[in-house]
């Protein structure tokens, strides 16, 4: 009750705030046009312009009626098809992602990762929190496929990489998520890290497989077993939760499909960096030229697709 009550809080002050911005800039432009002033005159066509992207956030957040679109989440990152350079990719969208939610004035925390053997990362899971953190993200699960001239290839050819991405929604008091204890099987392990003196002596990282679903979990943030035992739970009861929201989608099988291969014929989003530079997501066919701009968090224009579709909507666009 009391989120929901800060949640159209937030709401109505955010109309207020854009009314009275709105009202103060156009009477600053009225004035400026009167006295000939073309800078203040600009200033205002970009407060008017900041004003309208975010009426535009505003009108897509108002769609995010999921019952779990309001929680925090978590963001799941896998390397596929590809060796050295889909692990260098993995690493590449944990960056993404990373800089998008910073961006948005979201909280980023990594919880669990393991490093690729040459370069980038094998897998890792950050925890994203927020208001409608899963709402914006949950579009985002799915294989991503990277095509660019590869920088560990001496002959400068061009290759093609996939990674996978997972979110789940994180699991508060007020769902209740029954997992029975003998379903789980719980492993311990050394956290990795970059060695030297703070390098962990002991098995303070857990890993849990809820074996019914075939569901697996990790979490070495914490400076204990015990705390990491904790966050795995919560991650775990995250997981089946999205299962269960999947279920109710009748999405399961598309899901389990773009989880068991992460390649050719599953990817949701193409990055092309080379021979052309376009990032296209191939369900919405909503597209960019401004490939930097993406991989440095940019994806609004992906996500307000991607959940206007969800809604019945049908929008596409392109962005040169």
């Amino acid at each position: 009750m009391s989120r929901d009550r800060a949640r159209l809080e937030a709401q109505i002050n955010t109309v207020r705030e854009m009314e009275t911005g709105l009202e103060e800039g156009v009477m600053l432009a009225e004035m400026a046009d009167e006295e000939g002033d073309e800078p203040t005159l600009e200033e205002a066509r970009a407060s008017l312009k900041a004003i309208k992207d975010r009426a535009g956030r505003a009108e897509l957040e108002a769609l995010l009626s999921g019952e779990a679109d309001g929680n925090d989440a978590y963001l799941e990152v896998n390397s596929g098809a590809g060796g050295t350079e889909s692990c260098d990719w993995a690493g590449m969208l944990l960056r993404m992602y990373s800089r998008w939610a910073k961006a948005h004035g979201y909280e980023v925390e990594l919880e669990a990762s393991e490093d690729g053997d040459q370069a980038g990362i094998k897998s890792a899971t950050i925890l994203i929190t927020g208001p409608n953190a899963y709402g914006w993200l949950k579009s985002e699960s799915g294989v991503h496929r990277l095509v660019r001239i590869s920088p560990y290839d001496a002959a400068a050819k061009r290759h093609t990489s996939f990674a996978s991405i997972g979110v789940s929604p994180v699991v508060d008091d007020a769902i209740e998520i029954d997992i029975n204890p003998s379903d789980v099987r719980t492993d311990t392990y050394r956290a990795s890290g970059s060695g030297g003196q703070h390098i962990n002596k002991t098995d303070s990282a857990v890993r849990l497989t809820h074996i019914p679903t075939n569901t697996v979990v990790a979490c070495q943030a914490g400076r204990s077993q015990h705390q990491n035992r904790e966050q795995a739970w919560k991650m775990l009861r995250a997981r089946l939760y999205e299962l269960e929201l999947q279920r109710r989608e009748a999405a399961a099988q598309a899901v389990a499909d773009a989880k068991t291969d992460i390649g050719w014929g599953h990817q949701i989003r193409s990055y092309v960096l080379q021979p052309y530079q376009m990032v296209k997501d191939l369900r919405t066919n909503v597209e960019t030229s401004d490939t930097q701009g993406v991989l440095d968090g940019d994806l609004d224009l992906f996500m307000g697709a991607a959940l206007a579709a969800r809604v019945g909507e049908t929008r596409g666009s392109t962005v040169e």
